[in-house]
């Protein structure tokens, strides 16, 4: 094993200058500030940013985090980033003026290696000793972006971070070097597609969003879609309700047959085309809270830009990699689930053949998506926010769930629709959003 002579001292962070944030007293406003510097220029660039409903999400992260054990969250209302525009966010140095020796790295390289991904994903404990200054960069990175304090986190805080996105990122950049190997010198080289399957409700989101901005730190150009992004619009999801009377799975957003999978095609193309510096595009998003929350495609001009040359793509989605089914099979489920399952059809063309690396976050029982949301629905209630009432909730969900029963048992024995099993990495989690051993 390595020798670790480096372990017998007190972990000491370092605080950059790049990152600051001042209140401007000013109808309680704050601005928020991060320099990003780029590698590739001389200019220095700084964002500044007022409070909004994007941002409120993270103001309220640090103070909630929670005890360890079933059903506990490391930070109550993380589902909450489902809101962020993912490159646009405050960025904070919480740490105390004196500073507190209170772990060693030798105790962090210990709980590491105690995680239950290593193993999956390659790293053996030597790997992590040789790498534990990234560790430690990476976590002090993700402890700035979501305002925690790297000298006094919790275990769910540490395990989120360590155990979980750390890891998780390692292998992505796995992937990207290896996808990057199959090209010749002077090549252009597409960016990697991953693609994120988990359910609603289970930190996917929060997930992509730290690995953005892990992605970014390090200087690697990521976009991030939603399968949301190519929902229909408003008057295109009333023709859809028309012409299935009496569906309650296609009544509403969500469900295989209320995305524009042309939109899909035209932005996936033209995200693995952007190669070479210079060369943008703007990326759809969709507004939940049109129409009193039917929903409707953002206005174009609200549609953030990206810019070559893109390395990675991050999309994700509650049903990426479903797969068509026996009519039987579905109609068992439920009979609705006929025409849903005969929408899917479509969407490996669309979605799923520009994939080439997955994860899958797998859940025991997706009656969690139901508790899930309710919890992410009450914090909002109790922040002051509009959010649904429990019925609503109840009633939001129920038309997911069909196809979650039919389709995630194929998912977690399969894999995604043409997935290579070599490029899969699949994470369960438990009630409290946290990975687990597989059993």
């Amino acid at each position: 094993m390595a020798t670790l002579n480096l372990f017998s001292q007190p972990w000491q962070p370092t605080i950059s200058p790049s990152f600051c944030c001042s209140n401007t007293n000013n109808n309680n406003n704050v601005v928020y500030a991060y320099h990003n510097h780029n590698s590739n220029s001389n200019n220095s660039k700084l964002h500044l940013f007022s409070n909004s409903r994007q941002f409120s999400v993270l103001s309220q992260l640090s103070t909630n985090s929670s005890k360890s054990g079933s059903g506990s969250s490391w930070l109550q209302n993380s589902s909450f980033v489902a809101g962020i525009e993912y490159r646009k966010r405050p960025l904070y140095s919480v740490f105390p003026t004196k500073p507190a020796q209170v772990s060693s790295v030798e105790d962090l390289y210990e709980f590491i290696c105690s995680g239950p991904l290593l193993d999956k994903i390659g790293i053996t404990q030597e790997q992590v000793a040789e790498s534990i200054d990234n560790w430690l960069l990476y976590g002090r990175y993700l402890c700035r972006l979501f305002q925690l304090n790297e000298l006094y986190l919790t275990e769910p805080q540490k395990a989120r971070i360590y155990h979980y996105y750390v890891p998780v990122f390692l292998w992505c950049e796995q992937q990207i070097a290896e996808h990057q190997s199959k090209f010749k010198d002077g090549e252009d080289i597409p960016p990697l597609v991953i693609g994120f399957s988990a359910p609603q409700g289970c930190g996917k989101t929060t997930l992509v969003f730290a690995l953005d901005y892990l992605f970014e730190v390090i200087g690697r150009k990521s976009a991030t879609v939603s399968i949301d992004d190519f929902y229909l619009t408003a008057e295109g999801q009333n023709k859809l309700r028309e012409a299935n009377p009496g569906n309650a799975l296609l009544e509403l957003r969500g469900n295989a047959g209320s995305h524009d999978l042309a939109l899909s095609v035209e932005t996936l193309l033209a995200l693995t085309k952007l190669t070479r510096e210079g060369m943008k595009m703007k990326l759809p998003r969709y507004d939940k809270s049109a129409f009193n929350g039917r929903g409707d495609r953002a206005d174009p001009s609200r549609w953030p830009e990206v810019e070559g040359p893109m390395t990675v793509v991050l999309f994700e989605g509650w049903m990426l990699g479903f797969k068509p089914l026996p009519v039987e099979a579905v109609k068992v489920v439920d009979p609705q689930l006929e025409t849903v399952n005969k929408n899917l059809e479509a969407y490996y063309d669309a979605w799923d053949k520009y994939i080439k690396s997955w994860i899958v976050i797998k859940i025991k029982d997706p009656n969690c998506v139901f508790q899930w949301r309710l919890q992410a629905e009450i914090a909002m209630r109790e922040a002051g926010n509009p959010g649904m009432t429990d019925d609503e909730v109840r009633d939001f969900v129920s038309r997911y769930l069909p196809a979650y029963y039919a389709y995630l048992p194929t998912l977690y024995s399969e894999g995604p629709n043409g997935s290579d099993p070599q490029h899969l990495l699949t994470i369960e989690i438990d009630e409290g959003r946290n990975p687990i051993l597989a059993t």
